[in-house]
């Protein structure tokens, strides 16, 4: 044992903001500690037995992983104990005095926000400090398997924790893994009844890989969960509470799954699948890395659950894929590399998207609540998925200006005589894209536009994509001829007004707008609205180009004007032709109430001010 005197630590800003949480917590389900404190005690097994398969000396004494959790009354103490790999003195600085995650600040004050934080806690990975929910002092001592000194981490959930050598009677103890010791405060001292323990681990922990031994006094140990791995059973022997169980045991979680996949595969490659996706959004779900968390084992070995086994845009699918066939020692590189993987990935991937199709027809209500939580993830495969395009779009629903949740099928079921494309408007706010004046022709002939709100609508479609034959058209780019779809709607009353001259009124606008737009047209999308702005053919969208310059703080290509030529403003722009000074102030209305209207500032609002009085006085005085 190295002689080494108690130091202490103080914890990172954020751990002592979520310790302050956790201290003065008044969440409802205080049960998630336990929970929490077994998974983490899971996974020490896991890499445990991972790391042996190249170093068989750490578990030369034979004694296989477990958990065991200890209730002592007279102590007012539980134990939760594993001989998993063991922590080391920095080990156990960096892993419980900080929390290495993006995103953390975010975290703690969403968790602070909340009512009742348990789901964010476990979704997070900070589930060590839920402990302190229960419990006003914690100690843990470990061990790092293969090593020779024992370590003892301690702290009462304030501003920092210590760190010092093990006394011998701990270090006797402690001969592999790591114990954590919870000093329970009063209200907590249900969690030392045997009763309770057992609900706990029935309800959360059933499906842990590794045997939860419950110590007491009196007798002998006995396992409190069955330790099977699930899915490797047949379907016909499960029901739907037990698929619900391994759920929240698997994915840390504590909604519902919203779909549950289980198969095993036969043939060139042999492997066992229990995939769930949820029903609720994890914390993490837009983190940078968009990673996903289903757990690759083989032949029932934890690997890893960084094996990338789902594309990004599933990455909310969570649970186990199980391989007969791959190496045990599976390298990083080889995870990346390895083609029996790759073709492992492309099958499993190819059956959850047609397992969502069956759900998107049999039980749309589940499917619903996937979609409503992972629609906007599931369309970054729409942009980067090629080969399953089609299949995306299929499953895809949308707002529109019929109704919400609608699929494509339903919009091409109701096109209108003579509509070939299928229109779309991107915007940020389902609010703003319904006043948008784009719409305006549309809205006339009854044509169905998609109102597209999700920052990654911007990207896919730019795809140029088409579904049963009919193209995606925007509203915002290019031309559009509405002229062949028969009018529904009674004509506007500003129909009645005289059309301005086209060419004298163009060459004005054209004259006094100079190089602020790449061009003015007389618009085929308004019929009520003086001006629009739209993209050119080719090139960015509106709204993917305002996005791209927002990342890369770059100029903008300047749009195209369109002006409705029976608008009264318009209007008066050619009977002002010889007032150049008011010309210029109408047209540059023109511009910049088209640019309010697409959630932007005038470039000039200052003048955009000044010009507005003007010609409010204007108006006035002529009254």
């Amino acid at each position: 044992m190295t002689d080494t005197a108690t130091v202490s630590h103080s914890f990172q800003a954020e751990v002592s903001e979520l310790l302050h949480l956790m201290v003065h917590s008044v969440y409802s389900e205080t049960d998630i500690f336990l929970r929490e404190l077994i998974s983490n005690a899971s996974d020490a097994c896991d890499k445990l037995r991972y790391e042996a398969i190249a170093r068989p000396e750490l578990i030369g004494d034979g004694e296989p992983p477990q958990i065991r959790i200890i209730p002592d009354k007279t102590a007012n103490t539980l134990t939760i104990a594993d001989s998993g790999i063991g922590m080391d003195r920095q080990e156990l600085i960096d892993h419980l005095g900080t929390i290495a995650r993006s995103g953390t600040k975010a975290f703690v004050q969403k968790l602070a926000e909340a009512k009742d934080g348990t789901g964010l806690i476990g979704q997070f990975g900070v589930g060590f400090y839920s402990a302190f929910m229960v419990a006003d002092r914690i100690t843990v001592i470990s061990r790092r398997a293969g090593g020779s000194e024992v370590w003892t981490w301690t702290s009462s959930g304030g501003a920092g924790f210590e760190v010092a050598p093990s006394s011998e009677e701990d270090a006797n103890r402690v001969t592999r893994g790591t114990e954590i010791v919870l000093h329970l405060k009063d209200d907590a001292k249900k969690y030392l009844e045997t009763y309770e323990i057992e609900r706990i681990v029935t309800a959360y922990s059933d499906n842990i890989q590794f045997p939860i031994m419950l110590v007491q006094p009196e007798g002998e140990p006995r396992q409190i969960n069955s330790a099977s791995a699930l899915w490797q059973r047949s379907k016909s022997e499960l029901s739907a509470e037990d698929y619900a169980k391994a759920y929240k045991s698997i994915a840390n979680a504590f909604d519902e799954p919203a779909m549950t996949l289980h198969y095993r595969a036969e043939g060139r490659y042999s492997y066992a699948v229990l995939l769930f996706a949820p029903s609720t959004k994890p914390f993490d779900l837009f983190e940078p890395a968009r990673k996903g968390k289903v757990k690759l084992y083989v032949r029932r070995v934890f690997i890893t659950d960084d094996a990338d086994l789902m594309p990004a845009y599933l990455r909310f699918i969570r649970g186990v894929i199980d391989s007969e066939d791959l190496p045990l020692n599976l390298s990083r590189e080889m995870l990346q590399n390895n083609p029996q993987l790759a073709q492992i990935r492309r099958a499993v991937t190819t059956r959850v998207i047609s397992e969502l199709e069956q759900l998107a027809e049999k039980d749309a209500e589940n499917f619903d609540k996937i979609w409503e939580s992972f629609g906007a993830v599931i369309k970054e495969g729409l942009y980067e998925d090629f080969e399953r395009r089609d299949k995306l779009l299929a499953l895809a629903r949308f707002t529109t200006t019929s109704g919400e949740k609608r699929s494509l099928k339903q919009y091409v079921e109701g096109l209108k005589e003579n509509q070939t494309e299928i229109y779309f408007l991107v915007g940020d706010s389902i609010e703003r894209l319904k006043s948008n004046p784009r719409l305006e022709a549309a809205k006339a002939r009854g044509v169905e536009v998609l109102l597209l709100t999700d920052p990654v609508d911007a990207f896919w479609t730019s795809a140029r994509l088409e579904f049963d034959g009919k193209p995606l058209k925007s509203l915002s780019q290019g031309d559009i001829n509405f002229d062949p779809i028969p009018v529904t709607e009674s004509t506007p009353a500003d129909e009645a007004q005289p059309a301005a001259d086209e060419a004298n009124t163009i060459a004005l606008i054209k004259a006094s707008l100079g190089d602020h737009v790449t061009d003015v047209k007389v618009s085929t999308r308004l019929t009520t609205s003086a001006s629009c702005l739209v993209a050119g053919s080719h090139g960015p969208d509106r709204e993917l180009e305002r996005i791209l310059s927002q990342q890369a703080r770059g100029a903008r290509t300047k749009p195209i004007l369109e002006i409705n030529l029976r608008h009264p403003l318009v209007v008066a722009v050619a009977k002002a032709a010889a007032d150049k000074a008011k010309v210029d102030d109408l047209s540059f209305l023109l511009l910049e109430q088209a640019q309010i209207l697409d959630g932007e500032l005038p470039e000039d609002p200052a003048g955009f001010a000044a010009r507005l009085n003007r010609l409010v006085l204007q108006g006035v005085a002529g009254a």
